[in-house]
């Protein structure tokens, strides 16, 4: 007697693939990086710029400003007796990401200048907001900027 062969898969090996799919594509998912960024994004690259600024003060010896509005941030330099905006380089201004929007209380701008040594002239606090995610942003006087609710 023969048994014939069966082609085709079963049931089994069908379940088996269907939930290793299922199991990638939600890794898959759960690892993509929203293509609107997060504002934690937008805090870390700020950080990133404003150490740079801090860094540039001490080594031209010569102060640095940091602005803040609600929709961007930059940078100046103290050149011919008078502020003049950094237009080249890591410095240049930036506006935050996708519908990211700095929230300043009363004002439309906050100023910092980073001195010779890299001191800041007064700390500086305010919140970004997007999508309901906000955080509130610090820089203390050493130019260190720290995040958090």
């Amino acid at each position: 007697m023969h048994r014939r062969s069966a082609a085709g898969f079963t049931l089994v090996e069908l379940m088996v693939v269907i939930a290793i799919i299922g199991l990638m594509s939600a890794t898959v998912v759960l690892t993509m990086a929203d293509p609107r960024g997060r504002v934690s994004s937008d805090v870390d690259r700020f950080a990133g710029r404003v150490h740079a600024a801090r860094n540039t003060a001490i080594i031209v010896g010569r102060p640095v400003a940091l602005w803040v509005s609600s929709g961007a941030y930059g940078f100046e330099r103290r050149a011919q007796g008078q502020w003049e905006p950094i237009t080249e380089g890591p410095l240049v201004s930036h506006d935050w990401s996708g519908e990211t929007r700095a929230e300043l209380g009363q004002r439309t701008r906050l100023r910092v200048m980073f001195d010779s040594i890299g001191r800041a002239d007064q700390p500086l606090e305010f919140s970004l907001a997007r999508d309901g995610q906000q955080l509130r942003v610090r820089m203390d006087l050493d130019g260190k900027v720290t995040s958090g609710d």
